[in-house]
C-alpha cells in the first residue's frame, strides 16, 4: 500500500533505513524521472519526423544530420538509463531496492539521492572501477 510522502519529504540517515517513506519517495523519484525521459523521447521522435530530411546546402545537410546523430545518441543513453530505472523499481517491488549487489549491506541514503538507480554501495563500486581498469591496463 503506498504510503503519502510530503513534497518536503528528504530521506535520512536519521531514521531506518528503506523504511515505507523512504522507499515511496525513491518510486516516485524513478518513476518521475522516467516519465521525464519518456516525454523527452517522444518529442525526439517527433521531431525528428516532422523536420525536413532533404536539405539544399550541403553544409546545411551535413549539420542536420549531425545534429540528428547526436540527438539520437543521447536518445539511445536515456533509452539504456530507463531500463535501469525499470530494474530500480524492480528492485522496489522485490524488496531488494536499496542494498549492495555485492554485499548485501545498505547502499546509503545519501549515494541513492546521488544516484537512485545504483547497484553497489560507494565501497563496491570503487573495488568494482578499480578491477576495470586493472583490466584494461592488462
Amino acid at each position: 500500500m503506498p504510503v503519502n510522502v510530503p513534497d518536503t519529504y528528504r530521506p535520512s540517515d536519521d531514521e531506518p533505513f528503506m523504511n515505507s517513506q523512504q522507499i515511496e519517495y525513491f518510486k516516485q523519484r524513478l518513476l518521475s524521472w522516467r516519465d521525464q525521459l519518456l516525454h523527452e523521447s517522444n518529442e525526439t521522435i517527433t521531431h525528428l519526423q516532422e523536420e525536413p530530411q532533404v536539405e539544399a546546402d550541403m553544409v546545411d545537410c551535413a549539420a542536420n544530420e549531425t545534429d540528428r546523430t547526436i540527438e539520437l545518441r543521447a536518445r539511445d543513453r536515456e533509452r539504456k538509463l530507463i531500463n535501469k530505472i525499470d530494474d530500480a523499481l524492480r528492485r522496489i517491488d522485490e524488496g531488494s531496492y536499496g542494498y549492495c549487489d555485492e554485499t548485501g549491506e545498505p547502499i546509503g541514503v545519501k549515494r541513492l539521492e546521488a544516484r537512485p538507480i545504483a547497484t553497489l554501495s560507494l565501497e563496491a563500486q570503487e573495488r568494482h572501477e578499480r578491477r576495470e581498469r586493472l583490466q584494461r591496463d592488462d
